[in-house]
């Protein structure tokens, strides 16, 4: 592993400022100033993480309120 990936994986980025992170690139609206500070103190392993859980529970939420209207009869 070379060495500047070793560095990255040992940042200490706290949760809520990676949900934060992955909240607004889900939007896709993020000023420079903050993406560059998340790429200097966010662990990429825990954003890859945090990011692959948020979009299995968006998908979560879309299959139920596709299966809620569907027996609501509202598609009908």
């Amino acid at each position: 592993m070379s060495d500047g990936l070793k560095e990255a994986v040992r940042r200490k980025g706290s949760f809520t400022q990676t949900l934060g992170a992955v909240a607004w690139s889900f939007f896709g609206v993020r000023k420079s100033s903050d993406y560059e500070r998340d790429v200097g103190q966010l662990n990429p392993v825990h954003l890859v993480v945090a990011g692959v859980g948020v979009a299995l529970l968006f998908i979560a939420m879309l299959v139920l309120l596709v299966n809620w209207v569907i027996s609501s009869g509202v598609a009908n």
